[in-house]
Formats: C-alpha cells, sequence, structure tokens
C-alpha cells in the first residue's frame, strides 16, 4: 500500500510536469518572457525528483522521513519560486514580497535534505 505522503508527491511531480509544458510553451509565446522560461524549467527538472523521492520513501531504498521531508521541500520551495516568476511574468506583480527568494532558499534547504536523506539509514 502506498504512503498517503507518496501520494501527494506522485501528484505533485505530476502537477510540476503539467505546469512546466505549459508555461514552457507560453514562454515560446510570449515576447521576452525569460523569467517564464525560467519557472518552466525549474519545473521540469524538479518533477522527475518530486517522483524519485516518493519511490525511494515508498520503497525503504531511503529513510521515508528525510526523502518525504525533502520532497515536500522542493515542492513548497518550486511553487515560490516559479510561481513567483510566473505571476511576474504574466500579471506584471510579484507573489508576494520575497516570494523568489524564500523560494530559491526552500529549494536549497530541500535539496540538503535530499543529500540528509541519503545517508539516513533506510529501514528495512
Amino acid at each position: 500500500m502506498i504512503h498517503p505522503a507518496d501520494r501527494i508527491l506522485v501528484a505533485l511531480a505530476g502537477l510540476a510536469g503539467a505546469l512546466g509544458v505549459g508555461l514552457s510553451a507560453a514562454a515560446a509565446h510570449i515576447a521576452g518572457a525569460t523569467s517564464l522560461a525560467t519557472a518552466a524549467q525549474f519545473l521540469l527538472f524538479h518533477a522527475p525528483a518530486l517522483l524519485g523521492l516518493a519511490l525511494l520513501a515508498g520503497s525503504g531504498r531511503a529513510h521515508p522521513v528525510p526523502a518525504r521531508i525533502a520532497g515536500f521541500a522542493l515542492a513548497l520551495g518550486l511553487a515560490l519560486f516559479s510561481g513567483d516568476l510566473s505571476v511576474r511574468a504574466l500579471l506584471q506583480q510579484p507573489l508576494f514580497p520575497m516570494a523568489a527568494p524564500s523560494g530559491g532558499i526552500v529549494l536549497i534547504l530541500g535539496w540538503v535534505l535530499v543529500a540528509v536523506a541519503g545517508f539516513a539509514p533506510a529501514r528495512r
């Protein structure tokens, strides 16, 4: 049986992938939308990471607690960072002050947690 947290991470991965493709298409049709293209790239290259973390946590190949926390940290950072870049590109206003830098910091911390998950002994 799949853990509910892993189901959520898989769903977030699918959402990130779909949004990444959609934003890539939008960026191709909007002149000067480099920040929209950056948001799309972040979404697209973090989607497989979220899938991988869910699979590692669910299979027991990584300790599930740090792996799941890392996944949710990446998802939150991605929402803040890519969300702010997208809103700025499409609506010419920020998501909220310091959203992108906050999201970037959360993404960095999420990747540090991925490293922690790699060293934490996996449960058998």
